[in-house]
């Protein structure tokens, strides 16, 4: 089939009183895609705001988008400030998002900084996501299989019956991932700073799995095979000294090893669970 590029800009400027700017602002789009038959790859980033994808069985990305209050930049000012009897002729900021769709690559960007933008995107089940958001949001996935990588700061993660495999960062919230299958091939990673991991794979799953938390514990319901050998100790020479560092990493293996699954916690337990038949 013929590529095809779609391109689609909302560009929202809400009303003119002072009172429509702090409503709420809700729009939909659907994005057709180059090739309904094949697997695609969505992109998402955000500054303020939360993304919801969830997949279902149809052959386009289906967005709704709702826009929060906006936030009063006026109450912020100096009651002195040199106004004068001027009017304001600034619009008051709407909802501005843009979804670009190439070869079943769908972008899916916002400008807005001054009030949260909340996404909920339908997407077919074999999709590959690239999700990001900085403030004010979860990112969540159910339902879809394919590679994801997810960037939050602020936040948690959640994936639910996915399949494939993930790249899962943040620094403040927790992770949360239960698998119904797993790439063969691709190595994983989740790591926050605060806040506690939990992952739940198939029973028959075959992972080499490295865990560390610095202040929190390490549980399992899997007969995981421990390397019991001594921490190693690394040493790095800077300015004619030399320092050495232990990294009390926890290697294991389930059912007999396979591609290498990253966890690190600084500040909460991580937690390996098997799935129930």
């Amino acid at each position: 089939m013929k590529s095809i590029s779609t391109l689609i800009l909302l560009l929202l400027l809400s009303g003119v009183t002072p009172l429509v700017a702090q409503q709420e602002v809700k729009e939909q789009l659907t994005v057709p895609l180059s090739d309904p038959g094949k697997p695609g790859t969505l992109e998402v980033g955000l500054v303020n705001g939360s993304i919801q994808v969830q997949g279902y069985n149809g052959k386009e990305v289906m967005i709704e988008a709702v826009a929060g209050a906006e936030t009063n930049k006026e109450k912020n000012k100096p009651a002195n400030e040199p106004a004068g009897g001027m009017r304001r002729i600034t619009p008051n900021a709407g909802l501005d998002l843009s979804a670009e769709e190439k070869g079943n690559r769908v972008k899916i960007e916002s400008n807005s900084f001054t009030r949260p933008v909340h996404l909920t995107i339908k997407v077919p089940q074999r999709f590959s996501l690239k999700l990001s958001t900085v403030n004010g949001g979860t990112l969540s996935v159910e339902n879809v299989s394919g590679d994801f990588e997810l960037n939050n700061v602020n936040g948690p993660i959640e994936l639910t019956n996915v399949g494939g495999s993930a790249v899962a960062n943040t620094i403040n919230g927790p992770i949360k991932a239960v698998f119904r299958e797993l790439n063969s091939t691709a190595p994983m990673a989740f790591s926050t700073l605060n806040g506690p991991i939990d992952v739940t794979f198939p029973a028959t799953a075959k992972a080499s799995v490295k865990m560390k938390s610095d202040r929190g514990d390490i549980f399992s319901d899997f007969d995981m095979t421990i390397d019991k050998s001594q921490p190693q100790a690394t040493r790095t020479s800077q300015s004619g000294m030399y320092r050495v560092a232990v990294e009390s990493w926890v290697n294991g293996k389930i059912n007999g090893g396979g591609p290498e699954i990253m966890m690190k916690s600084m500040q909460g337990n991580i937690y390996v669970r098997k799935a129930s038949r």
